[in-house]
């Protein structure tokens, strides 16, 4: 019986579920969480062997110690996993002090978090991605602007999501974001691209090779999202378009992934655009070797008529999965921000397209920056349909 340590079972919330299809592989599941037990829902309790509560996950000695005492008791550690963006370095340092192979270790993680980094294991398999350049201060950013010219965009080269990101559009805005920057966090610059993001979501097998792949489109900016306090949405597409699996594909080879879900981010240009390609050409954004975030791989499944959590457990158990995939469409996610004054309200939104509904819930404060208030998740046959329901869900009086 393998041993699993999954960190953070609790969040995003719906993440239990990776653990119950790993228990429903046979798995000893071990989660380390610092939310008390009896708080942890029915389902996450029932897939988990032992939970070990940490006073902060943010304090590596706790949750050092937690590994240590699970080794203790059950044994050597098979897999390590948080499958979250914000715990991948510590995930890896884990990996690396006890000697856990079945990951990415501390070594592998400046290609994998760095934006500057990872545009050369783009660059190795063909994909352009957008100028950059490291701030250091006020004479070098107007150098680099020279050559690219306004709008920029800057963001910590090590970040999660669009937390700190913006677009600068003239010198004052520069000025005013160097005056604001903290001296002890590293931002990249890059030329502003017109695009809209797709990305390729797959599971990768022990040999690189995908198990399962799809995408989604996010057409709105997550910067504009988060800076403007405005809705949110994004979709999973029907059918992944075969550019994207292609640069997909590649960058995989390129950055060494074997037995990860992953979330690779692309443009795809909306113009031409001069150094980087024409309209529909897709270029590298950045890579995220864990599952899009929050509730994107529900969404995935109802997509795709499948089990997306029961295909990477499958991964982890026997390197294979029979998981089918059934009918596929469109799976919507639209976010509403509180305060706005919305054509339809809650419940005529409700009537008009409860059918189609597979998810509507609060967003929990964690995830709201980028994501809106108040998620409404539905899957349409048709573009023509998830549009409509876009316009009806989102206008504004």
């Amino acid at each position: 019986m393998k041993n699993v340590v999954f960190i953070s079972p609790n969040f995003p919330t719906n993440y239990w579920q990776f653990c119950r299809e790993l228990k429903n592989n046979g798995m000893n599941v071990l989660g380390i969480g610092d939310q008390p037990y009896d708080e942890l829902g029915g389902g996450l309790k029932d897939s988990l062997t032992e939970y070990y509560k940490v006073g902060s996950l943010e304090d590596y000695d706790q949750v050092y110690r937690a590994v240590a005492f699970f080794i203790f008791k059950y044994g050597r550690i098979d897999w390590l996993e948080s499958n979250n963006e914000y715990w991948l370095e510590q995930d890896a340092r884990l990996r690396t002090d006890f000697h856990i192979t079945s990951g990415f270790q501390t070594s592998d993680m400046p290609r994998i978090k760095y934006k500057s980094k990872m545009k050369e294991y783009y660059a190795r398999v063909g994909i352009p991605t957008a100028r950059y350049h490291l701030v250091e201060g006020l004479e070098d950013c107007r150098a680099f602007i020279a050559e690219v010219g306004y709008p920029v965009v800057v963001k910590p080269d090590n970040g999660v999501g669009a937390a700190h990101t913006y677009k600068l559009s003239c010198d004052q805005d520069l000025v005013r974001f160097l005056e604001e920057m903290p001296r002890d966090v590293p931002y990249i610059m890059e030329e502003f691209v017109h695009a809209e993001v797709n990305s390729y979501d797959a599971i990768i097998d022990a040999d690189g090779e995908p198990m399962f792949e799809t995408g989604n489109v996010t057409p709105m900016s997550i910067m504009d999202i988060v800076n403007d306090n405005d809705n949110s949405i994004y979709y999973i597409v029907k059918d992944l378009p075969e550019d994207t699996r292609a640069a997909g594909r590649a960058a995989v080879k390129s950055f060494g992934v074997k037995s990860r879900f992953v979330h690779f981010e692309f443009f795809r240009l909306t113009r031409d655009q001069e150094g980087l390609g024409k309209k529909g050409q897709v270029i590298g954004l950045e890579v995220n070797m864990r599952p899009c975030g929050g509730f994107t791989p529900d969404m995935i499944n109802f997509a795709h008529s499948t089990n997306v959590y029961k295909i990477w457990a499958d991964m982890i158990a026997f390197g294979r999965s029979d998981m089918p995939v059934g009918e596929h469409s469109f799976c919507a996610f639209a976010g509403r921000r509180d305060g706005k004054n919305f054509v339809l309200d809650h419940r005529a939104l409700m009537e008009k397209y409860g059918p189609r509904m597979r998810m509507v819930d609060r967003i929990p404060d964690a995830l709201s920056g980028a994501m809106g208030n108040q998620m409404y998740v539905a899957t349409f046959p048709t573009r023509e349909e998830m549009d409509a329901f876009y316009r009806d869900a989102l206008e504004c009086r």
